[in-house]
């Protein structure tokens, strides 16, 4: 058994591990980015409180590639997959109590109606000038 919480993803591992969990948080960092070591030890305590959950990082410095398939501009990034649909996406650290409310609110989604809202055809897009 793996005692580790926080897996590390590389785009080799990326879509398997991602695609075959129903619910997947994604920390994207660098080793060099201040606020991404401060979030570490919150997302961690988070992995370990929410076992059901899969928790990874993606280090942007050495899957750059990945990083830029995702269009992540700016570090810490949080991705959240729910049924392989990314239903959160947002730069900057959170903070503990925020990171829970987040997972919290993520498990509860109505993910039915997350499908049907993905597969509507974009209405503004088309009368687009």
């Amino acid at each position: 058994m793996n005692d580790r919480p926080v897996i590390e993803l590389d785009a080799d591992s990326f879509a398997d591990r991602v695609t075959n969990h129903p619910l997947a948080i994604v920390d994207f960092w660098a080793p060099w980015c201040g606020p991404c070591r401060a979030f570490a030890p919150v997302f961690e305590a988070a992995a370990r409180a929410h076992p059901e959950a899969l928790f990874a990082k993606v280090n942007t410095e050495v899957e750059q590639a990945l990083a830029g398939y995702f269009k992540i501009r700016s570090i810490p990034t949080l991705m959240v997959f729910r049924d392989n649909v990314i239903v959160f996406s947002q730069a900057g650290a959170l903070p503990a109590s925020d990171l829970e409310q987040l997972i919290v609110a993520v498990a509860a989604l109505d993910m039915e109606a997350v499908q049907r809202d993905v597969a509507k055809p974009d209405a503004a897009g088309d009368d687009a000038a």
